[in-house]
């Protein structure tokens, strides 16, 4: 993969020059429209190997009381590391930027100091990709990315799960007893962690097996221009 880690240096060091501006104005407007936390959200992550490192991402939820203006962490009553299109912690403005994927852009400076790559399996943070078993660790040898097939296929994942009481009860994962009983919160916790998920590992781990320069190119171009590309014998 020496290609893709060329691709990634010399790229991401033209995007940083060209889009500093883009960088500037949207730091701006977020310590604007979302005063009293930073304009970066910085949160230890699960990197190549099982390492951590800091994840650089625009803020896009108003500041939690004693975390530094971080979007959460353990022990914060509202925290969780799921978030739902609607979420209370999400500001208009961060909504905006998750849908257009802007909130992303400071991780091309993780990309130029290679702590990720434009695509590979999103960062998780501790208690997910570091807990992975057997062949599903396969992960854990690839670079973090900004974007890759399971992001591709769950590119709007907030707004599906703004509807996981429809898809629980329609997929009978749960008896509905026990799903009524669930707050949405809680039921977009255990979708994320027994269906999503399992399912981003699969893609992932496709894609550690089957690498192809061609296809990250193709995943790129459909990442930013908002399109489905077939992968893994599906349309993500």
């Amino acid at each position: 993969m020496i290609l893709k880690y060329i691709f990634d240096l010399v790229v991401s060091l033209i995007g940083l020059l060209i889009l500093w501006p883009v960088l500037v104005i949207v730091a701006i407007l977020v310590k604007v429209k979302m005063p009293g936390g930073p304009a970066f959200f910085v949160q230890k992550r699960v990197g190549k190997g099982g390492k951590l490192f800091e994840c650089h991402k625009f803020r896009t939820m108003i500041p939690v009381k004693n975390n530094e203006g971080a979007e959460g962490k353990k022990g914060d009553k509202n925290w969780s590391t799921v978030s739902v299109a609607g979420d209370s912690r999400i500001t208009p403005l961060g909504s905006t930027l998750r849908h257009y994927k802007l909130d992303e852009l400071p991780g091309l400076w993780d990309v130029l100091i290679g702590n990720m790559s434009f695509v590979g399996p999103r960062p998780d943070v501790p208690g997910y990709a570091d807990h992975l078993q057997g062949d599903d660790r396969d992960v854990l040898k690839l670079r973090p990315g900004i974007t890759g097939p399971a992001t591709l296929k769950y590119r709007l994942e907030d707004e599906m799960l703004a509807d996981v009481r429809r898809l629980m009860s329609e997929g009978k994962f749960l008896p509905q007893k026990e799903i009524d009983k669930m707050t949405d919160q809680e039921l977009a916790v255990w979708y994320n962690d027994n269906v999503i998920y399992p399912d981003k590992v699969r893609l992932n781990c496709y894609y550690y097996h089957h690498y192809s320069f061609i296809k990250d190119i193709q995943m790129i171009l459909c990442t930013v221009l908002g399109k489905k590309m077939e992968y893994a014998g599906e349309v993500i």
